[in-house]
């Protein structure tokens, strides 16, 4: 007779030992879901069939149209635009560069939903200009890496996407329009937050300002800028007011981001299509094998009730919300270094949603603390790609990257501690979105 506890730790070990063999992460999660049904004596099928379940998810559409978008403006020359733009209305106060920076990097991460993108299309215009106005190159990266993690929090994001399709397989249903108006709020405290750093230090170690934007070159630069942003109300307008799903305005904005790099500013040249297509297949490829894989890997865990037991193991450590939240973000960022942000989404929110629920935490706060410390640890070694990416760009060493990245990572725990434990800062506009 199979014992629940033994299936457990097969699961678990098979889990831990191939992920340290360095095995892809969804492979990972399918192997050890057919160790732990073959020990059950269950039909190994039924991984191959809840893996297809896992991806024939309508809502999924959704997630290749926005990386395309994305790909599409990177490709168009949406990033120097939005450089220019920020810069017109900041760029000559107090620590302007610093303020442009961080401004660019969240609105075109508003519209790549990708810290990494974030951190080579801006990074790769801002770092070298900051470099040259006399700029440590190492606090160029700090701050330019520091300010694309706002682009896995701003709307529309596809990781919100794609935990709103994981914890709907927990929850049975959470609603895309609610969970990018519950990002708005911390992506603004965020931008705050970190031009606000970035100007004490700018002021204090006497950085100079940004050069002014010549008169004549002003409304053409805000021209281009508020186009660019077209495809982000494209998206968020018709979902939050309800006349479109999220795939249809995905499908809209990748039609409107072709028009706008093509026939607008054509930069997008027929060269460029295969490229975009190729990164945006790849990307989709591995984010729905992953999300199958973790299908099969929740469905094994279900029948094993761990989620049941892991929220038993919580609150017998302490029946204290506030200490069983600064837990789960202990633990967010700790894995956050060694695991990639879509993983963390796909294995730990049917783990931690449950517990988080049982405290009285809403689904979508909780989406909002795990995709935040899920981009937290994109800074973070072993694996912090975008700490890698943007030393890479800047020319300097991850030890002094990391060093010039703290003061920021300071500042984005205290705005996660204000996430976790004040619920109006991610709660207070979706409750106006049906």
């Amino acid at each position: 007779m199979p014992s629940n506890t033994v299936a457990i730790w097969i699961l678990c070990l098979t889990f831990v030992v191939f992920l340290l063999l360095r095995f892809p992460v969804a492979l990972v999660l399918a192997i050890s879901s057919m160790a732990t049904l073959w020990y059950l004596q269950m039909p190994i099928v039924v991984v191959a069939q809840q893996i297809i379940q896992g991806i024939n998810v309508f809502s999924l559409l959704a997630i290749p149209f926005f990386i395309m978008t994305g790909q599409l403006l990177g490709a168009g020359g949406l990033a120097n635009r939005i450089v220019d733009f920020a810069n017109v209305f900041v760029g000559r106060w107090p620590g302007g560069l610093s303020i442009v920076n961080s401004v660019a990097c969240m609105l075109f991460g508003n519209l790549s939903g990708s810290a990494v993108a974030d951190t080579s299309a801006i990074g790769s215009v801002m770092i070298p200009i900051m470099k040259k106005k006399g700029y440590p190159a190492e606090y160029a990266v700090g701050l330019t890496i520091s300010s694309a993690i706002q682009g896995v929090v701003v709307p529309p994001s596809h990781n919100l996407v794609l935990y709103s399709i994981v914890a709907s397989s927990v929850i049975g249903g959470i609603s895309i329009a609610k969970l990018f108006a519950a990002g708005i709020v911390p992506g603004l405290l965020l931008l705050v937050t970190l031009c606000t750093v970035g100007v004490v230090i700018s002021i204090k170690n006497k950085y100079p300002r940004g050069d002014a934007t010549e008169r004549r070159k002003i409304p053409m630069i805000i021209l281009n800028g508020l186009l660019s942003f077209t495809p982000a109300v494209i998206i968020l307008g018709s979902i939050l007011t309800g006349l479109a799903t999220a795939t249809e305005a995905g499908a809209l904005a990748v039609v409107y981001s072709f028009f706008l790099g093509f026939v607008v500013y054509r930069e997008l040249k027929p060269k460029h299509l295969w490229p975009v297509l190729v990164r945006t297949f790849r990307t989709v490829l591995m984010v729905f094998f992953l999300i199958g894989a973790s299908g099969a890997f929740g469905y094994a865990m279900t029948i094993l009730r761990l989620p049941d037991l892991i929220t038993q193991g919580f609150l017998q450590i302490s029946s204290n919300p506030i200490v069983i939240l600064l837990m789960i973000n202990v633990l967010l960022l700790l894995l956050g270094g060694p695991m990639d942000m879509a993983p963390m989404i796909v294995i730990l929110t049917p783990i931690l949603l449950p517990v988080c629920m049982k405290l009285g935490m809403d689904p979508i706060q909780f989406g909002l603390v795990l995709i935040f410390n899920a981009g937290m640890g994109l800074l973070t070694p072993p694996v912090g790609t975008v700490l890698f990416v943007g030393c890479a760009i800047g020319k300097v060493s991850v030890k002094a990257g990391t060093k010039a990245m703290m003061p920021f990572f300071l500042a984005m725990i205290v705005v996660l501690l204000l996430i976790t434990y004040v619920p109006q800062f991610t709660m207070w506009l979706p409750q106006f979105v049906k």
